[in-house]
């Protein structure tokens, strides 16, 4: 694509209001990208029905001139800037009118995998929430060994856990941002974005490197979150959130919703179990759960099933075994305070810790605390 045709789909995708419904007319009215940069405001509104204030040419001017200051950043950072009317775009997507008619990728992930599943959550993750997630997404990787994509937000708590997982099974995982490509928030986890980038993964959004970040993006963003999904799971949420607004924009796109239940005095419980009591969501429990709402057929039997029992792969280790107990018997201590439990310096606590993670024994939640695995809790009980 010439530099010329791609600056007018940006500025046109960029423009007010413009949306992937809002496109969609525009371009049947005869006034799409072409003719929306090169007719007078006059003859544009008579085919669009629109009043001509609404392509006042210094506006139409200043699109086209960040669309063309836009492109130089594209061609310097590999970003990929997919229109709706490309092959590339989410085929999701597609079928919601208030989509982004461009995204901005950075990446080689596919946006248009067999498989989609967006898990989203509270930022305040609890042990609970986040090992859930971690040994959801592990099973989903056993049961849909090809095509299977995690999709979240990059965000605190139960987002960074859903990413983390599925680059610990191999499976695309890739985050849906609420600002440009010209920066990642929260920092802490441009690590993280720049594995997932690497291991097949992407990073996207609908906002150019020259847009301002309002706290609106952050609830803009949820909308691509679920429509880009064939799946939406919550797994934990407050009754207001982030992961709730994801959820309804969902169901709205009758797209599938699970959520977690959880203890009813737990507060981050009590989203999820209000998705369930309203009959918004299903109940997920595990990967088999969401195969049996999508009709989606396991590719194999999962290792608890194949063998019975969850497999440990774990060489038996005095100091990681003494970790994973001081986490058991105090799930709320920080790294610090499993320091001093454990008399260990901070340094070697911290490389054990990666270790276990890596091992998939532990998980890690916001606040630099630590829940147990099922397979970790399985050792533990054997080990007694």
């Amino acid at each position: 694509m010439k530099d010329e045709e791609l600056q007018r789909r940006m500025a046109f995708a960029g423009y007010r209001n413009v949306t992937l419904g809002t496109a969609r007319e525009l371009t049947l009215r005869g006034a799409g990208p072409d003719e929306f940069f090169s007719e007078s405001a006059g003859s544009l509104a008579g085919r669009t029905g629109l009043r001509a204030e609404y392509f006042d040419e210094a506006t139409r001017e200043a699109a086209l001139e960040r669309a063309g200051k836009e492109i130089d950043f594209l061609r310097d950072n590999r970003v990929r800037a997919i229109y709706c009317e490309d092959a590339a775009y989410p085929r999701r997507l597609t079928l919601c009118d208030d989509a982004p008619a461009m995204l901005y990728m950075l990446g080689d992930g596919d946006l248009n995998p067999r498989y989609c599943v967006s898990i989203v959550g509270t930022r305040h993750a609890t042990a609970y929430g986040a090992e859930f997630t971690a040994r959801l997404v592990s099973e989903l990787g056993e049961a849909l060994p090809e095509g299977l994509q995690i999709v979240s937000g990059l965000a605190y708590g139960i987002d960074i856990a859903a990413h983390e997982a599925a680059m610990r099974a191999g499976i695309p995982t890739g985050a849906v941002l609420a600002h440009g490509l010209n920066t990642v928030y929260p920092m802490e986890h441009r690590r993280q974005a720049m594995d997932m980038v690497r291991h097949g993964g992407f990073l996207a959004t609908e906002y150019t490197s020259q847009a301002r970040t309002h706290r609106g993006n952050f609830l803009a963003r949820n909308r691509i979150v679920a429509g880009m999904a064939d799946a939406v799971v919550v797994v934990e949420s407050d009754m207001r959130g982030g992961a709730m607004a994801t959820a309804r924009i969902a169901s709205a796109y009758s797209r599938e919703v699970l959520a977690l239940p959880g203890r009813v005095s737990d507060p981050y419980s009590r989203g999820c179990n209000d998705l369930l009591a309203r009959g918004t969501a299903r109940v997920v429990r595990d990967a088999g759960d969401i195969l049996d709402a999508m009709g989606w057929k396991a590719a194999r039997k999962s290792r608890k099933e194949a063998a019975g029992q969850l497999t440990l792969q774990f060489e038996p280790d005095p100091e990681k075994t003494a970790i994973l107990r001081a986490i058991g018997a105090e799930p709320e201590a920080d790294v610090n305070e499993l320091c001093a439990a454990l008399g260990m310096p901070f340094g070697r606590l911290s490389a054990l810790l990666f270790e276990l993670e890596m091992d998939d024994l532990v998980v890690g939640i916001p606040g630099g605390r630590y829940g147990l695995t099922a397979v970790a809790n399985d050792f533990l009980a054997g080990s007694v």
